[in-house]
C-alpha cells in the first residue's frame, strides 16, 4: 500500500515536472514571438517617420517664406538642411534593416503641417503675430519627432541594434537643438513684439 502511494506520487511528480517543463518551454518561445512582434512594430514606425521627415522637408520652406523675422525664417532654412539629413539618416536605417526605404503616411505630422498651413491663412502678413504662430506650429511637429525618436532610439536599443539607436539618437539631439532655437526665438523677441500689435 505505501509502494502504491509513493507510486503514485512519484507520477504526480513527474507530470508537474513535465508540465512545468512545457509552460518554462512557452514562455521561452514567448520573448522570440514578442522580439518578432517590437521588431515588425519598430520597422512600421521608421516608415512612418520616414514619410514625416519627407513632409516636412516640404513644408519647411514654406514656413521660412511666411516667416516676418529674419532669425526665425534663418531657423525654419537651417533644420530644413538638416531635415534633409534626418531623411538620409532614416535611409541608412533602413539599409541596416536590409529593406528598401519606404515611406508610410504619418497621420500626426499631416496634421501638425495642416495645421501651420492654417495659420498662415489666419495671421496677418508681416506680423509678429504670425511669428508666434510659425513658432508654435514649429514646435508642435519638434515635440512630435523628439517623442518618435526618442522611443525609436529606445526599441532600437532593446533589438539590439546599436547602431542604428546611434543613428536615431544623433537625430533626436538635432530636433531638440531645434526646438530650443524656436524657444529661445520666442522669448527673445517674437512674443513681446506680438503683445504690441
Amino acid at each position: 500500500m505505501a509502494a502504491t502511494h509513493t507510486a503514485k506520487a512519484a507520477t504526480s511528480s513527474r507530470s508537474k515536472a513535465t508540465t512545468s517543463a512545457k509552460g518554462s518551454k512557452s514562455k521561452s518561445a514567448h520573448p522570440k514571438e514578442e522580439e518578432g512582434k517590437l521588431k515588425e512594430f519598430f520597422h512600421d514606425e521608421i516608415k512612418d517617420i520616414y514619410w514625416a521627415e519627407k513632409k516636412l522637408v516640404q513644408t519647411l520652406p514654406k514656413l521660412a517664406k511666411a516667416a516676418t523675422s529674419e532669425e526665425l525664417r534663418d531657423a525654419f532654412t537651417n533644420h530644413l538642411e538638416e531635415t534633409k539629413e534626418h531623411v538620409s539618416r532614416l535611409e541608412q536605417v533602413f539599409e541596416l534593416l536590409g529593406e528598401k526605404a519606404q515611406a508610410k503616411k504619418c497621420d500626426a505630422m499631416e496634421g501638425i503641417t495642416e495645421e501651420g498651413a492654417s495659420v498662415i491663412e489666419d495671421t496677418e502678413d508681416g506680423t509678429a503675430t504670425r511669428d508666434v504662430a510659425l513658432v508654435l506650429a514649429g514646435q508642435k511637429a519638434e515635440h512630435y519627432e523628439i517623442a518618435t525618436y526618442g522611443g525609436l532610439a529606445q526599441i532600437a536599443k532593446t533589438l539590439g541594434l546599436d547602431e542604428i539607436a546611434s543613428l536615431l539618437e544623433t537625430t533626436l539631439q538635432e530636433e531638440k537643438n531645434a526646438d530650443a532655437t524656436l524657444t529661445s526665438l520666442a522669448e527673445g523677441s517674437i512674443n513681446d513684439d506680438a503683445t504690441e500689435e
